[in-house]
């Protein structure tokens, strides 16, 4: 009978080691109507060099939530291409913005204002770094590692941890990693999360656009390796109720003069600019992020802004070092799990810089 959680690895092999033919496969990514990612494959006949020359594709819209069935057709832009790690060789990955058959960009497609403030304010070389964390679930729907039927033992002994007694998932993670790696996406570090089963990998330094577009890419492959392991990913920000942490984007964020000598005081001024727009920042930090934004579990809470130096229950976070400095960056803390990194970038900016 054929295993539809993990895929029969040598079988498979035997298939992908034949030769292509001269063709390049293209794998079209792109982001649904409810923010999950969704992709398909196309031959190419050569390999591209530019994103600029892989041709335009569409898709049925009414079937993603992205369109209407009288008028399902949703065009495909390619934007950025990686490396594909599953399949090797010239095979790619593929970005892609969704437009609208009118040519407007659909009501999904993020990136495109995003590109465009980036743009605006690229003389002031906006660098991001999210911290994307996600919790690991078996085809049963529970929490990896977790006792079948129960609970294990309070959060502590989790956090960054060895050992098969606390550490769950570590052959998902790891393959991830090395993915990212091939595929080029800027990935910066791993570790285990502080809920058992939950895990966090970084993506950064990125400048501008190219943040959203990597992380998105990371949680593509992601996803993709957790098949292959026969893992469900989750993103939700409170994927267990009760006493257990729940799992953000905390989202770190420099402009050049914060970077440069004194840029302490580009940093204060940039908080504070920010804390005017808090209810603003909180409509697009993602969904169901109150029931992780509680005051409790190193978070501040939903209704209030906050921050301080090394405080990790604040809003945003000055780092220590940042702070003995005079320079670098801050972590705006708020943002959940399942964040559209183009929707909080381009906040970011638009509030500090405006």
């Amino acid at each position: 009978m054929y295993n539809n959680n993990k895929s029969n690895t040598e079988t498979l092999a035997k298939y992908l080691s034949l030769d292509q033919g001269g063709k390049v496969q293209a794998e079209y990514i792109w982001i649904d109507g409810d923010s999950g990612l969704r992709s398909k494959t196309r031959p190419l006949d050569f390999n591209p060099a530019d994103v600029s020359e892989i041709s335009e594709w569409n898709f049925d819209g009414s079937s993603t939530n992205q369109a209407p069935g009288d008028d399902s057709d949703v065009l495909l832009r390619p934007v950025a291409i990686f490396k594909d790690p599953f399949r090797g060789g010239d095979n790619i990955l593929v970005l892609n913005e969704c437009f609208n058959n009118d040519g407007t960009p659909n009501r999904t497609n993020h990136r495109h204002s995003c590109a465009k403030v980036m743009k605006t304010y690229t003389d002031q070389h906006p660098w991001f770094g999210i911290e994307q964390e996600y919790t690991l679930f078996e085809s049963d729907g529970s929490v990896l590692g977790w006792p079948k039927g129960g609970f294990p033992g309070p959060q502590g002994p989790y956090y960054c941890s060895v050992g098969a007694n606390v550490a769950f998932g570590r052959d998902v993670v790891e393959a991830h990693y090395r993915a990212c790696l091939y595929a080029g996406v800027n990935i910066s570090g791993i570790n285990a999360e502080v809920m058992p089963g939950q895990w966090e990998f970084q993506v950064g330094p990125c400048e501008g656009i190219d943040m959203g577009d990597h992380l998105w890419i990371a949680r593509f492959l992601l996803q993709r390796v957790a098949e292959d392991f026969g893992i469900i990913v989750s993103f939700h920000p409170k994927p267990i109720k009760g006493d257990w942490n729940g799992a953000g984007c905390h989202t770190n964020y420099s402009t050049q003069a914060m970077r440069e000598e004194g840029g302490i005081k580009a940093i204060h001024a940039a908080i504070d600019k920010m804390a005017a727009r808090h209810a603003d920042h909180i409509t697009v930090y993602g969904e169901d992020n109150d029931q992780r934004l509680t005051g409790r579990h190193e978070t501040g809470h939903i209704s209030q802004f906050s921050y301080g130096v090394a405080n990790r229950g604040a809003s945003i976070r000055i780092p220590r070092h940042v702070a003995a400095e005079g320079k670098g960056y801050l972590e705006d803390r708020r943002p959940a799990s399942n964040i559209d990194p183009y929707r909080v970038t381009q906040i970011i900016v638009e509030s500090s810089l405006a």
